[in-house]
């Protein structure tokens, strides 16, 4: 009986082990009878990384996820996507995605704005993908390259 459990305990430990990358891949036979090492198997491109900025004032933020999306968040139509939010006067969640028009969205569930930086400054501009922001004392606009954009300021919120 202790050399069954001796033996049970064994084999766990060494399948655990090739799990966690600890042990060898399997030697295999070639199609000629040759026993060979197994190639391992290929890895799968990394996801995207998100990329943030947030106006000086600190009232906008706005966050780029680049076509594929990231390990923890996948846009819904695959990306590329940014989403920028406002909070005064009121939150709201301005989104450009790959096609169609912008959207608001006035009820977010999910309030996260806005990092310390990095800032853009008013006066620049920022682009990545499709999409073109430009900061300037009266709000942030941005624009995809098919014409459909979003502008955000105190004084007005609008999408097309």
């Amino acid at each position: 009986m202790k050399l069954l459990v001796v033996g049970v305990s064994l084999f766990l430990s060494l399948s655990t082990l090739a799990q966690a990358g600890g042990a060898p891949p399997p030697r295999m036979p070639s199609p000629e009878g040759q026993w060979q090492q197994s190639q391992p198997e290929p890895t799968v491109e990394p996801a995207g990384v998100q990329e943030i900025f947030v106006m000086p004032s600190g009232n906008i933020g706005c966050v780029y996820t680049p076509a594929g999306g990231t390990p923890v968040y996948q846009p819904a139509d695959g990306g590329p996507e940014l989403t920028c939010d406002i909070v005064v006067p009121r939150y709201v969640r301005a989104t450009l995605g790959r096609t169609g028009a912008a959207t608001l969205n006035h009820a977010v569930g999910d309030p996260s704005c806005c990092s310390s930086g990095p800032v853009l400054d008013y006066g620049q501009s920022w682009a990545r993908g499709p999409f073109t922001c430009a900061s300037e004392r009266t709000g942030l606009s941005c624009r995809r390259d098919d014409g459909h954009s979003f502008h955000l300021s105190r004084a007005q919120v609008s999408a097309d």
